[in-house]
């Protein structure tokens, strides 16, 4: 199956990579559960309880090419993404727009920010400008941490970056400008406990 950017570029499996979305689930506390599907259970906790509405957006995704091997199976050969998409997950909290992007990264002394798009980080700096809340969440899979970065402390490693400088963020300047958030159970990333404690 291909599959296309809106300005025609084939998309490429390794995009998965870099965009923090993975095809296989990321393996780590022996579940078999990604950072992704961790968050949406988290999200739904959230929704039951009555504390936040939080999903995750939608890609928008047209199909041109079907094939039908089989009277009951279809096959999509090929689609384009409709648009750059935004963020990841964005909803309600306390009558706040909330709005933020979840990445991973098996490196275990950096992030890097090619991790993130230029669209990105202008959404979350057009979200930052109306007063939502909006952050980042970091995992470091390999060491099976998860941090919460505020969107304002992204955008100055994301200026470094388009200065010429660091392509990255050091997993020290990770600790020291955003928050552990320690993995439990219910919810599994307890992302609203942070967000009540320093926003």
């Amino acid at each position: 199956m291909t599959i296309r950017y809106p300005n025609g570029k084939v998309f490429q499996g390794k995009d998965l990579i870099s965009s923090g979305r993975s095809t296989s689930p990321t393996l780590y506390g022996n579940r078999g559960m990604s950072l992704e599907e961790d968050l949406q259970e988290s999200n739904q906790y959230y929704l039951i309880q009555n504390i936040a509405v939080v999903h995750k957006k939608p890609t928008p995704i047209q199909i041109v090419d079907v094939h039908y091997p089989k009277r009951s199976a279809a096959v999509i050969k090929e689609a384009y993404f409709k648009q750059a998409s935004t963020t990841d997950f964005n909803g309600v909290y306390k009558g706040r727009y909330i709005d933020f992007e979840a990445k991973e990264t098996k490196n275990k002394t950096s992030f890097p920010l090619q991790n993130f798009h230029a669209h990105q980080i202008q959404h979350m700096q057009y979200v930052v400008k109306q007063n939502g809340i909006c952050f980042v969440i970091l995992m470091f899979s390999s060491l099976n941490e998860i941090y919460l970065l505020p969107a304002e402390k992204l955008f100055y490693f994301w200026e470094r970056k388009e200065s010429g400088q660091r392509k990255s963020i050091t997993k020290t300047e990770v600790e020291e400008n955003g928050y552990l958030i320690p993995i439990g159970y219910q919810p599994r990333i307890d992302y609203i406990k942070v967000i009540n404690e320093f926003f």
